[in-house]
């Protein structure tokens, strides 16, 4: 199955286009489908999010920019809190489908900033030498570890990272 995708940036740019493409079938939907499609952007989300945090990112801390690393991690946990917001609630609640088409705003921007040619996240990463090759095998397995948990309703909220949630 890994062989499908050349290497770690490849992998994530599919989960990119996969999403993007549910964000356009979630615009034109009826409402009778509009929470299935919110609920298969959210998993998609929560298990690329994932991936990338616990394999993908850290193994270029001190590779490429820590600012291009510690803004990705921001950009994840804005996109979090909606997921959360999007997973427990439904199309007939108050700015459901305004935190759909504002969590759409942001995967875009974030893409955008991973995907940048020359300056962008994957570019300084390629221009590394970890072995992307090795890190897609890594976050295949990982990523199906994390889809079996989800087909058994056992996937966890999205949780914030760099974000300091303690009440003051």
């Amino acid at each position: 199955m890994a062989q499908e995708f050349t290497d770690a940036i490849a992998l994530l740019k599919a989960d990119h286009r996969k999403v993007e493409e549910l964000f356009e079938k979630f615009e034109s939907a009826s409402d009778g489908k509009k929470q299935a499609i919110a609920q298969q952007i959210c998993v998609e989300l929560k298990v690329h999010t994932s991936i990338e945090e616990e394999i993908f990112y850290p193994a270029f801390r001190g590779k490429i920019e820590d600012d291009t690393l510690d803004e990705a991690y921001v950009e994840h946990d804005g996109a979090k809190v909606l997921i959360n917001d999007i997973e427990a609630g439904s199309p007939g609640d108050d700015f459901y489908d305004a935190k759909v088409k504002v969590l759409s705003a942001e995967i875009k921007h974030h893409v955008h900033e991973e995907e940048m040619p020359s300056e962008g996240m994957f570019a300084q990463c390629r221009a590394t030498d970890v072995d992307l090759v090795a890190l897609r095998d890594a976050m295949m397995a990982r990523k199906q570890e994390l889809l079996v948990q989800a087909e058994a309703g056992k996937l966890p909220a999205a949780r914030p990272t760099a974000v300091n949630l303690q009440p003051a």
